[in-house]
């Protein structure tokens, strides 16, 4: 049971880590911000990350992210990945990824499985194997080990503990991971973001390796790359039938703040400037979002805002809500309701959308 420090309300569904509930996030948010930064201070320390973007005036500006680090000499952004050593920027750049990845036979379990090439056959002959899911062919599955977020609820937050490995990975060499039965290259992690132009680079050599024959280019994003990596990344998806999956995480900027630590703004900008470019290749689809389902805090009011943000750019967007369950900071916490997942799905369809799907139904209470 958590108590919220701000209005006393007592329910499973507030997390004594965060100490205040939804609703006084959304309409106190300055009073109740410097406790909940506290929190995302306290679980970066323990891996050693930066507290905050650094915003050194005579620091080298690094714009891949919204964030804008502005990094001194010896110093790191907040990402953990870029510094400046000697003057120059360096980290996640094509010749130094700080990455793991492996094979994961199709179709994989990812968030646009129920809509891609990989587990339909949508787009098929020209974007995918067969008329249907393609067993027997395998998908690269690239973990990037930094990001532009710290969300408390941060479902692969081991990644942190490798932010500093001194490990590197070409983009060559990765792309020449690439084997006969690889159909989809998959950047997740962390987020690809913060070594946005190893991944661009990466894919740029798979593809042209790879001419005459199916290899698509997916990402998993926060959505906080900037222009114009973030119109690279389409024009790799676009062209090889793979699609950008956005994690919608909040309606809200203050619900997005209190649970990741920075503001939505760009997410949602990009976002949108995507849905422009679903008519240049309807289908397979393009651009794809979800939302984890946080109880408590990713309610029905965040999921109706939402749907009703996506609604407004294109019906058919896909939208993939799931299931939420314990991890990292907010361990206190339930999973998803299944009651809660079904009002959000339904929230969902009355804002207009037409493609919306509840995701890891097997974690739902």
């Amino acid at each position: 049971m958590g108590t919220c420090r701000y209005c006393g309300q007592q329910s499973l569904t507030i997390s004594n880590i965060i100490g205040y509930c939804v609703n006084c996030i959304r309409h106190h948010f300055d009073e109740v911000w410097p406790e909940v930064e506290k929190v995302h201070q306290e679980s970066r320390r323990s891996f050693n990350l930066p507290l905050f973007p650094p915003v050194d005036a005579n620091g080298i500006l690094c714009n891949l992210c919204a964030n804008k680090c502005r990094i001194p000499e010896g110093g790191r952004g907040y990402c953990g990945v870029r510094y400046v050593e000697q003057g120059h920027l360096k980290g996640g750049r094509p010749h130094e990824g700080n990455l793991s990845f492996y094979y994961d036979p199709l179709p994989t379990n990812c968030v646009g499985n129920w809509v891609c090439p990989a587990g339909t056959g949508c787009g098929y002959p020209g974007y995918a194997m067969r008329d249907g899911p393609e067993y027997g062919y395998k998908n690269l599955a690239v973990f990037y080990q930094a990001c532009s977020f710290n969300c408390l609820y941060c479902q692969n937050y081991s990644f942190k503990r490798f932010t500093y490995s001194r490990k590197r990975i070409t983009a060559r060499a990765l792309a020449e991971a690439v084997t006969p039965e690889t159909t989809c290259i998959c950047y997740f992690g962390g987020d690809p973001t913060p070594q946005v132009l190893h991944a661009i680079r990466a894919a740029q050599i798979a593809l042209e390796k790879n001419k005459g024959r199916i290899l698509r280019i997916c990402w998993e994003t926060n959505g906080s790359v900037n222009a114009p990596y973030l119109d690279m990344m389409a024009d790799l998806s676009l062209r090889s039938g793979g699609c950008i999956k956005f994690d919608l995480k909040a309606a809200s900027d203050t619900v997005h703040k209190a649970l990741c630590a920075a503001s939505n703004k760009t997410t949602l900008e990009n976002f949108a400037k995507l849905s422009l470019l679903i008519k240049e290749r309807p289908v397979p689809p393009f651009l794809i979002a979800s939302t984890l389902l946080v109880p408590g805090y990713i309610d029905e009011e965040e999921v109706a805002a939402i749907s009703h943000f996506i609604a407004d750019l294109n019906t058919d967007i896909p939208y993939s809500l799931l299931a939420f369950y314990l991890h990292f900071y907010l361990q206190g916490l339930p999973t998803t309701p299944r009651l809660q997942a079904l009002r959000c799905q339904e929230a969902a369809w009355k804002a207009g959308l037409k493609n919306v799907r509840i995701g890891n139904v097997h974690l739902l209470s």
